[in-house]
């Protein structure tokens, strides 16, 4: 057994640990009421526009593990997805219904471990751009660097070959696996939220090189086990997915509130619809869905005061509540609907020590057999 055999090892253990965790959190007292929408005075989360199901599953079965997901940012009812290690650097684009329309290989990138994609305009030209991040690294050091692509994105729906930059990082305080990436729409700055316990988010420079390799440095902490993140498409807030809900913020450690997500078999990826009101989240394996989860209109309300004040218009900043008098009330005067969601949020706020336990005795399980195959390697 080589090292890409051990490395599925790890990845499958892994997995399965983040599943029994996300078991144990989904079946904790009121989360898992939370989930089934019978806790006292809470709703069950509405998934989309019809009734939990998903917008759309993927149809090419080509599509085996889909880990990024970006929405285009110049062609309507485009999404973008790529599969995760062990294939080519080939991305697909796919419509409102599932199918492929093109699919798209990139000159002189390879794919080591593709773990999450973003789509972005570019400041000056107002072009789509996508980036494309090969920065998996399941033994948090098996990598010298990681990299980035970047990609002009394609004009037209047809099945091209297309030319990348590359972008090789390290991070200032050692390495790290990731399976996120983000990109600012207005600066254009990109950053990478790294999976761990204690994980953190992690800024490129402003200006990036090819003739050398770009550090990351850390700007904020991030949730346990990230697989995901997006920008808002005005840059008023970005999201953070793991294995089991996702949190908005309004900037690197400024949280705005968690967002309970829809139960899938491997949460992997994450983006915002084009008009910033809803989040896109998908999963691993043929035919994986991909659902539409509306933010709350609390987590609106506070994503529209931040961009009132970034813009300065304080006239468009709504009051806390959307109160007639313009007097801040809480959840208890909002409304049956707002002290549900207040629960919800609660119910996910955080991971259960049994839940923890459980994850440590995979991951011990884990180290074992890496031992294992380690010895039988030599």
């Amino acid at each position: 057994m080589g090292s890409k055999a051990g490395e599925i090892v790890v990845r499958t253990l892994a997995s399965a640990g983040a599943v029994v965790l996300a078991g144990a959190v989904a079946l904790t007292g009121p989360q898992a009421q939370a989930w089934a929408g019978t806790g006292t005075g809470t709703r069950a989360a509405a998934w989309d526009d019809d009734e939990g199901r998903p917008l759309f599953t993927f149809k090419d079965r080509r599509i085996t593990e889909s880990s990024g997901l970006a929405v285009s940012p110049t062609h309507p009812d485009v999404y973008y997805t790529h599969n995760d290690s062990a294939a080519g650097p080939v991305f697909y684009a796919v419509g409102p219904n599932g199918r492929t329309r093109a699919t798209f290989t990139l000159r002189g990138a390879s794919a080591r471990d593709w773990e999450g994609m973003a789509a972005s305009k570019d400041p000056a030209t107002g072009r789509g751009v996508l980036w494309f991040a090969d920065i998996g690294d399941n033994f948090d050091g098996a990598w010298p660097d990681v990299s980035v692509y970047r990609v002009d994105e394609p004009t037209t729906m047809r099945d091209a070959t297309l030319p990348a930059v590359r972008y090789r990082f390290r991070y200032e305080d050692g390495k790290h696996n990731a399976e996120s990436v983000m990109v600012h729409p207005r600066t254009g700055r990109l950053y990478v939220v790294t999976k761990q316990f204690a994980g953190g988010v992690y800024a490129a420079p402003k200006r990036l090189r090819t003739d050398r390799i770009n550090v990351f440095r850390r700007v904020g902490s991030a949730p346990i086990m990230a697989t995901d993140a997006a920008y808002a498409p005005d840059g008023s807030s970005f999201v953070i997915r793991t294995y089991f809900s996702a949190t908005v913020y309004r900037a690197p450690g400024k949280e705005i509130s968690r967002v309970s997500m829809p139960p899938l078999e491997q949460a992997e990826s994450i983006a915002y619809t084009p008009d910033g009101r809803a989040l896109l989240t998908g999963s691993e394996g043929v035919g994986s869905p991909v659902y539409r989860v509306p933010l709350p209109e609390r987590v609106l309300r506070e994503i529209d005061a931040t961009r009132a004040k970034a813009t300065g218009d304080r006239k468009a900043a709504p009051t806390p509540t959307g109160s007639a008098d313009g007097r801040a009330t809480t959840a208890a005067d909002a409304g049956p609907d707002a002290r549900g969601d207040a629960r919800a949020a609660d119910a996910d706020a955080g991971v259960p020590n049994r839940a923890v336990a459980l994850w440590l005795a995979v991951a011990a399980g884990a180290t074992g057999v890496i031992t294992f195959i380690a010895r039988r390697a030599r």
